[in-house]
């Protein structure tokens, strides 16, 4: 059974299909010979984009104040929100027909371009944090947990001698390093990879050669030497992938938190830029 989380994973790649379908036919259409900016369904789209991202509001509103409870769960307004950020610059490029106009329309598209573009990023950042620390770690102690039946196992502990020794070693200045400079957060990210790609080469080195020195001295057979290979590779990568999980997370946090501190105010740019234009285009 499909969990909600895959579920709106789904519905978001279906949603980016078709924006991305929608901006090629709007990219590769003369939309200028159907749509105008001034009248018609042109100026219709600019009213409906604009009070889309009008409504962006209403999703920091709803987080921010305990009141507005009855106005339903947040997560449902974040769904909310991430759909209006994306159909709202739509509707606004169609408006505008892909094209550059006067300077207070210019700057407004711009703004709110780079708001959706902030939004994308922010969307990016949230997918890897969304599980929460709590249960990054609580995933690392399962891995951990799993091992005790390849401890058991027969020969397991004179075959491959302080794998677990190593893992803790590998694993501890990844769990326990963290970056406070949002700055570094991704090359923290960028680092924690090369990190865990030379461990595992090395551990999977270690282990075929360890299993190979001791092929004369213990009683397994090559069938089950391959088994127990097989099962450590697979117990080394699921720990390892387990302990950069957290790693990134705590990385991809203050990520999320600088972003959250640059989005919100790009917002009330936007905002301001926005009503400009349509004063300016009221009055003149």
């Amino acid at each position: 059974m499909r969990t909600s989380a895959q579920h709106f994973d789904a519905r978001t790649t279906a949603l980016a299909l078709a924006v991305v379908a929608l901006l090629c036919l709007g990219l590769l259409t003369p939309t200028q010979h159907y749509l105008t900016p001034k009248s018609g369904m042109g100026y219709a789209l600019g009213i409906i984009g604009g009070s889309f991202m009008l409504l962006l509001f209403l999703y920091s509103a709803r987080k921010r104040f305990k009141w507005l409870r009855f106005m339903g769960p947040v997560a449902g307004w974040f769904r909310f929100h991430m759909l209006l950020g994306v159909l709202g610059p739509l509707c606004i490029l169609f408006h505008s027909n892909f094209s550059l106009g006067a300077t207070n329309s210019n700057i407004a598209l711009m703004c709110m371009l780079t708001v959706a573009g902030s939004g994308l990023v922010g969307r990016y950042i949230y997918a890897r944090i969304h599980h929460g620390l709590y249960g990054s770690k609580l995933t690392l102690a399962e891995v951990r947990r799993s091992a005790e039946p390849l401890r058991a196992a027969p020969g397991f502990e004179t075959s491959i001698p302080g794998l677990h020794s190593q893992l803790d070693t590998i694993e501890a200045p990844l769990i326990g390093g963290q970056t406070q400079l949002a700055v570094l957060a991704l090359a923290r990210v960028l680092q924690v990879g090369v990190l865990i790609l030379r461990a595992r080469l090395r551990l999977h080195s270690y282990i075929r050669r360890t299993l190979r020195a001791t092929a004369g001295q213990s009683p397994l057979a090559d069938a089950r030497r391959k088994q127990l290979r097989q099962a450590a590779f697979r117990h080394v990568d699921e720990r390892l992938n387990a302990a950069r999980r957290v790693a990134n997370f705590q990385a991809y946090e203050r990520l999320f938190s600088a972003w959250h501190a640059l989005h919100l105010p790009l917002m009330f740019v936007m905002l301001i830029a926005g009503t400009v234009h349509v004063i300016a285009v009221n009055l003149y």
